[in-house]
């Protein structure tokens, strides 16, 4: 997934579904290595909609240094995280009905979001969107199963 991101140092980074926060550390990685200057990091923001989970996230995050490159929040990503957007990329990590609006209107101009897309517990596919001067372009990168995305736009248990 994170090759299908494409990305590189300095990006700014949405995460839908911090989990145990071990993804976003591999992000945090490649947007923001520590043998590069901090000015020129970028930074990765992770929402989880368990609060369990965001604690569990936020402890194994600090505890592996990464505290610094990223922000754990507590919430609704199926909505993204208006907040702190636009960013370069987005990153889902849980299966969507759709690719949410929402999510599409945060991210820039010549950004990428990856995000399976399909049934609950049926074929889902890994989606790759393109934004470019307010065209978006959708590419399928292939069947996946992933966990059923929650919230406003996400699948209703």
């Amino acid at each position: 997934m994170n090759e299908a991101l494409e990305l590189e140092v300095g990006h700014r980074v949405l995460e839908v579904g911090a989990g145990s926060g071990w993804h976003a550390s591999t992000i945090a990685e490649i947007v923001a290595p520590t043998d590069t200057p901090k000015e020129k990091w970028g930074h990765v923001y992770t929402v989880e909609i368990v609060p369990e989970l965001a604690e569990l996230a936020r402890k194994n995050i600090e505890k592996a240094g990464y505290g610094d490159r990223i922000t754990i929040i507590c919430g609704d990503g199926s909505t993204g995280c208006p907040e702190k957007a636009p960013y370069d990329r987005i990153l889902v990590t849980a299966a969507a009905p759709d690719v949410p609006k929402a999510l599409i209107d945060q991210l820039k101009n010549g950004g990428v979001l990856v995000i399976p897309v399909g049934g609950m517990h049926f074929y889902q596919t890994l989606v790759r969107v393109r934004k470019k001067d307010g065209k978006i372009a959708e590419e399928n990168l292939g069947g996946v199963a992933f966990v059923p995305l929650t919230g406003k736009y996400g699948h209703r248990l």
